[in-house]
């Protein structure tokens, strides 16, 4: 019988602190995987996911409203984010979370929290205007389907805040680090709304 993998000291802290996941289950992810850390990375963000998808249906009506204001009062940002118990919400931890996403919100001025938010007939318009454009280059439909798909996806990426690569580390998606700290807290958390101003700019 072999023996059990040894996984040192530091670099299940170090998985840890990338990850915010437990020490027990950072050190599991690394024996699983041999001791890679980039794929017990991607264990441990693909297990939080599923816990994430599982407490999605309970009730997160606790919470914080960020402000955050960025270049010398040029821009403007309320957030509201919410918990399922009052203790999270009164972490440092969840405040800094909060204000994270409102950092990201300032820097990169998404219109829509989530995939579900986007109107069908936005979706549909930029569709149509992809499927032009790629009939154009006289690509077969097979392929023109492919371009239109990655086309979507490059425009949730640029206007929906959870699948914005996260402006810190650009290998994670906002998402992510909404789920992480959910799992970490093991509650349901929710970006609920948020308002963007800038200065001089008009009201829609």
């Amino acid at each position: 019988m072999s023996e059990p993998l040894s996984i040192p000291a530091d670099v299940v802290k170090r998985l840890r602190d990338e990850t915010g996941a437990g020490m027990m289950d950072c050190k599991r992810a690394l024996v699983e995987t041999g001791g890679d850390l980039e794929r017990a990375r991607d264990l441990l963000r693909t297990r939080g996911q599923a816990s994430a998808k599982k407490r999605a249906g309970r009730q997160a009506s606790e919470g914080l409203v960020d402000a955050y204001i960025h270049g010398e009062g040029r821009i403007g940002v309320m957030v509201e984010v919410n918990s399922e118990t009052d203790f999270v919400a009164r972490t440092d931890e969840f405040r800094r979370l909060a204000r994270e996403l409102a950092m990201q919100i300032a820097a990169t001025d998404p219109r829509w929290i989530s995939r579900d938010d986007v109107p069908a007939d936005v979706i549909e318009g930029e569709r149509k205007i992809y499927e032009e454009q790629a009939r154009a280059t006289g690509k077969p439909d097979n392929v023109i389907s492919r371009i239109v798909d990655g086309k979507l996806e490059t425009f949730f990426k640029e206007f929906v805040l959870l699948d914005q690569p996260y402006i810190r580390d650009d290998s994670k998606k906002v998402n992510d680090l909404v789920t992480e700290f959910a799992s970490k807290v093991g509650e349901n958390v929710v970006v609920r709304r948020f308002v963007r101003f800038r200065l001089g700019e008009e009201g829609t």
